[in-house]
């Protein structure tokens, strides 16, 4: 592997860029669409694999692993940001949160952000980021059984919720 990153022999930066373009989408739907927290959480997890701090043991795909690692940066974000908003709260300096982008379909992502997490980022998965129900799993660090259930459950309250609003 001629271009393999220094400190993360396993990885080039040729299959990162190939990679790019899902990385970004999956990182778009873990911040519920909001850009600029998209690219940080991108930009976080690209240093955690560059650095060598993130190994690929090719225990998965390389996107399945790369997916894992966004997942837990894009975690740790929230709870940083959760966390920073209690503080701010308790000392009484409460600032207004960023709102997050608009979505391309405002129903859709409104049925989506009604879905369990579990389900939301399953779908996500799947759909956007066009892993097999099994590499998602592996994403999510779930049997194999679990992710099918979830993804079943989620297209049902997903069609059920669209249902709704096509009612309305």
């Amino acid at each position: 592997m001629q271009d393999a990153l220094e400190n993360n022999p396993t990885v080039s930066r040729r299959e990162l860029e190939r990679l790019h373009e899902a990385c970004f989408a999956w990182a778009l739907l873990l911040t519920d669409h909001d850009r600029s927290a998209a690219e940080d959480v991108l930009q976080q997890a690209y240093l955690l694999v560059v650095s060598g701090r993130a190994r690929f043991r090719e225990r998965s795909s390389l996107k399945t692993w790369l997916f894992g690692v966004l997942r837990n940066v894009a975690r740790r974000a929230h709870r940083r940001r959760r966390l920073y908003r209690m503080l701010a709260l308790r000392l009484d300096t409460a600032e207004e949160p960023e709102e997050p982008g608009e979505p391309a379909d405002p129903r859709l992502q409104s049925a989506l952000a009604e879905l369990p997490p579990r389900q939301r980022e399953l779908l996500g998965l799947v759909f956007y980021a066009d892993l097999s129900i099994e590499q998602a799993a592996a994403v999510l660090g779930i049997s194999i059984g679990s992710a099918r259930t979830h993804y079943h459950r989620a297209k049902q309250n997903l069609r059920r919720r669209l249902e709704v609003d096509d009612d309305r």
